[in-house]
């Protein structure tokens, strides 16, 4: 399994995934631009998520809220690379798997996950929870299949990310 063999190169044990219970992601295989980054990047989506996306973004900005997308899609091989960079820079496979989901287990994979950001914050960062738009997200992104994924102290051991919101599906109410 090319997942398996991605995982063993970077150091990753079958038994570090259980004791997260992370969950293998699969791949998307049709994506659609949802949203077009200041820097000219295409954020990928499924075609269902960046309907969903879409309708969330006129909402909140019909509420007067900007929230737009830093990253969205990314592949296997994308998050590996992730991973090897932090491992070059020094880190531990512990320190990355805290803040980074190892290859095969993002839902990045999936093309229903994305970063957020708004305006007068940094990208990825704790202040986006002090924002208009993580309040309004909060209160509204359920209404169109969107969940915050990484809550304080969540089940799979990763920091507590305010601007990772995955679609589940249409009008999930959660």
């Amino acid at each position: 399994m090319r997942v398996e063999s991605i995982l063993d190169s970077l150091g990753i044990s079958v038994e570090t995934l259980a004791a997260r219970s992370l969950v293998l992601h699969p791949e998307a295989s049709e994506l659609v631009s949802a949203e077009t980054g200041a820097d000219g990047r295409q954020h990928l989506l499924v075609p269902a998520a960046a309907r969903a996306w879409g309708s969330l973004r006129e909402a909140a900005q019909a509420d007067g809220v900007n929230v737009r997308i830093v990253s969205a899609f990314r592949s296997i091989e994308r998050q590996a690379e992730i991973v090897r960079a932090k491992l070059a820079r020094g880190q531990s496979i512990d320190e990355i798997l805290r803040v980074s989901a190892p290859a095969g287990y993002s839902e990045h994979h999936t093309g229903r996950a994305v970063d957020v950001t708004t305006n007068g914050v940094r990208p990825l960062e704790l202040e986006f929870e002090h924002t208009a738009a993580f309040a309004w997200l909060s209160r509204h992104a359920g209404r169109f299949g969107f969940c915050m994924s990484y809550a304080r102290e969540n089940r799979y051991g990763y920091m507590y990310e305010p601007w990772h919101w995955c679609w589940l599906q249409e009008g999930n109410r959660t």
